[in-house]
């Protein structure tokens, strides 16, 4: 308490006289408008939510409704018969009057899942050894340079993949595989030149492997150190510390890594167009070995070779329909992604109370 007629209570009164106000009340001020502030940017940053949302939606509505008249037009048969070239062909030189709506995509859904399976088999496998690497056995002055370049790597555009692969992968292919006599005995099949569909699973594992590795790296980093140090103290040894206590806890986070990549690599396109030799062919399985050279399409790489057929209404509807496959494919994998995230958020929460 000030005394009455301290020089203190003076010096207050006379700032008061003055028209300047004591040092709390400015502290009270500016804690209001900091208040005011921090509200309006998150009003702005839920605005922003929203609207995103709705674009998504939008975005969602406007691929599936172009989609539904070929949809409605062929029904399953869309989805389990093939002939997509010749359909195509059929479609674009059609008369005005007698559209075309018959199309059969089951080489371009077969060709996604073949490559994207393929993928995954190569590109998992390798990425979580990279992975482990990098967080538990990498020297502590490589480890930063080795990450960098794991997230360069994955920064790295789709088309240099490609060029790589066009470059590389395929005359390798073609040069160690394909002999003279293989390419004659399939020539009534299709054309053995080495773009297939092994080129475009060698090429999709580059593209989703740094992804990978990223990810894992994180979701291992992130297991509590205590787990570590509790086994190693029970006379554990190192390596399986890490296959019987790291990789079970960071499981779901590998799971979310590995489905993010699963949705990075159904949606590539420029690069499989490149070196999978562009032909909506189905790869059989009687065929042996020869199955994976044989030529194929995804659907990503179908819009981007038949993006042309855009000034035809059938032909755009079929190319939307192949959009809307891919749209739905990626949520799902997306909504799959959430719940492994989940997982590792509930565990956290257990681990931590």
């Amino acid at each position: 308490m000030v005394p009455e007629g301290s020089p203190a209570q003076t010096a207050v009164a006379g700032k008061l006289a003055a028209g300047k106000e004591p040092a709390f009340q400015t502290v009270v001020v500016s804690a209001r408008r900091r208040s005011i502030k921090e509200a309006g940017i998150e009003k702005a940053l839920f605005a922003f939510t929203i609207l995103s949302s709705i674009l998504i939606f939008l975005i969602m509505f406007f691929v599936i409704s172009k989609a539904i008249p070929v949809l409605q037009a062929n029904g399953f048969s869309f989805v389990f018969s093939g002939g997509w070239d010749e359909h195509f062909v059929n479609a674009w030189l059609a008369p005005a009057g007698e559209p075309s709506w018959r199309f059969g995509a089951l080489p371009l859904i077969a060709g996604t899942l073949y490559t994207t399976a393929g993928a995954l088999l190569i590109a998992l496998p390798f990425g979580l050894g990279c992975a482990i690497f990098l967080t538990e056995l990498c020297p502590a002055r490589l480890r930063k340079p080795l990450e960098s370049t794991v997230r360069l790597l994955a920064a790295i555009p789709s088309v240099i993949y490609g060029l790589v692969g066009l470059l590389v992968v395929v005359p390798l292919i073609a040069d160690q595989l394909i002999s003279n006599e293989l390419a004659l005995q399939m020539i009534n099949v299709c054309a053995l030149d080495g773009t297939s569909l092994l080129a475009g699973m060698i090429v999709l594992s580059m593209m989703i492997v740094p992804i990978f590795i990223a990810l894992a790296a994180d979701a291992l980093a992130a297991v509590p150190r205590r787990y570590k140090e509790a086994s190693l103290a029970l006379g554990v040894s190192h390596w399986r510390t890490i296959v019987k206590v790291m990789l079970p806890v960071a499981r779901n986070g590998i799971l979310a890594g590995a489905i993010l990549a699963a949705g990075r690599a159904i949606g590539e396109a420029i690069a499989l167009s490149m070196v999978t030799g562009s032909v909506a062919n189905l790869p059989s399985v009687r065929h042996g070995l020869v199955f994976f050279l044989e030529p194929m399409r995804t659907l990503a790489s179908t819009i981007i070779d038949n993006a042309e057929g855009m000034s035809v209404a059938t032909c755009e509807a079929a190319l939307f329909a192949c959009a809307s496959f891919l749209l739905v494919a990626c949520i799902i994998l997306s909504l799959f992604a959430r719940l492994a995230a989940g997982g590792i958020q509930r565990k956290g929460g257990a681990a931590g109370g």
